[in-house]
């Protein structure tokens, strides 16, 4: 705490493992907030494991088109996909019922919108600002 009263923001920084821990250990969680670094290392994280299981997958059968363990690993990760994702837009303040517009297609660009939106430094409609399921 500083001389004017203010707490820093130190207790949201999340690290690369750390966020792909609290993704899974958060696995259907759809309530509380992640915070943008949480959100993007999630994503990153994910994709980089799908790359990965791509090639096995190419390796293994051969084939261009999706394979076996990519898809086991999309179906493991659509829920905390989705729960990440909800926490998100609760940092921006924004309910997980928007992510509905990836249906409409160019909803997505909205979506990125606020993703990209630094988080709520004070408790908003959807908690304090603090990292869901750390501490």
């Amino acid at each position: 705490m500083t001389e004017t009263g203010y707490v820093g923001r130190e207790h949201r920084n999340v690290g690369f493992g750390e966020a792909l821990r609290l993704g899974f250990s958060n696995y259907a969680l759809f309530r509380g907030r992640s915070s943008r670094g949480a959100f993007w290392f999630w994503v990153l994280g994910t994709a980089i494991v799908s790359v990965i299981l791509s090639g096995i997958d190419y390796a293994l059968f051969g084939s261009s088109q999706p394979g076996f363990l990519g898809g086991i690993w999309s179906l493991a990760i659509l829920v905390p996909n989705i729960a990440v994702a909800a926490r998100r837009l609760h940092d921006v303040n924004h309910s997980g019922w928007w992510l509905l517009l990836v249906l409409t297609g160019i909803g997505i660009l909205l979506l990125l919108f606020w993703y990209v939106q630094p988080g709520q430094a004070q408790t908003n409609d959807f908690g304090p600002d603090v990292e869901a399921g750390k501490g």
